[in-house]
């Protein structure tokens, strides 16, 4: 990844945050998108410096196409053309099928599936033109499992799977398309999920714990 420009949604916290740090381990220049919390991508900009490596923190909702195609234009101008997009950004929650309404199930979709059909539309062309591009998409391995308190989240982590792979076949051989799904992660949004849930699935995985970034 040396002197690559890579631009990571959600990559504030969590798994975009380990993501960006890795990145420029590998000598990439980093791009670290946020939608509300600029204190943790500065953070995440300042640990990335002290390895000596080269980032920017962009500000965009990934759920919004004008904002989305500003990050892009900004990250181009301050780091140079995305070779590396890393679509991390999402949201999750728990709730009972009686208690799902039409605006949770859009508002997660938007965030979910839309941030990640809109970054990967807004890089790929230049992508195609310079003959090079790395895509990864970040869905869950409840997108492959049924979840029965999950079905919104479920749902759109499938859509993103089946995106990813689709978008290999439409996009290759310049671009390769990639798409990781981890089940439950020791960060913010997983600690969300409640204690009880999170123990439900720690004793269902192998080594009956869950992951960390």
């Amino acid at each position: 990844m040396e002197g690559k420009t890579a631009l990571v949604t959600g990559g504030s916290r969590g798994i975009g945050r380990a993501t960006c740090l890795a990145l420029a381990r590998e000598g990439a220049r980093v791009a670290v998108n946020y939608v509300s919390n600029a204190q943790a991508a500065r953070a995440t900009v300042a640990d990335i410096e002290a390895l000596g490596g080269e980032a920017m923190m962009v500000e965009a909702d990934v759920s919004d196409p004008d904002s989305v195609a500003g990050m892009v234009t900004a990250v181009e101008s301050g780091l140079g053309p995305v070779d590396l997009l890393v679509t991390s950004a999402g949201i999750a929650e728990a709730e009972h099928h009686s208690q799902m309404t039409f605006e949770s199930w859009r508002h997660m979709m938007s965030v979910n599936l839309d941030g990640t059909y809109l970054p990967v539309m807004a890089v790929k062309d230049g992508m195609l033109d310079r003959g090079y591009g790395r895509i990864v998409c970040i869905a869950s391995i409840a997108g492959l499992r049924a979840r029965g308190r999950m079905i919104t989240y479920s749902t759109s982590k499938a859509g993103v799977i089946a995106f990813a792979r689709s978008c290999a076949e439409a996009f290759g051989p310049a671009i390769r398309v990639n798409c990781l799904a981890p089940g439950l992660i020791e960060t913010e949004m997983g600690a969300s999920m409640g204690a009880e849930a999170i123990k439900r699935l720690a004793d269902e995985a192998y080594l009956k714990r869950i992951g960390r970034p």
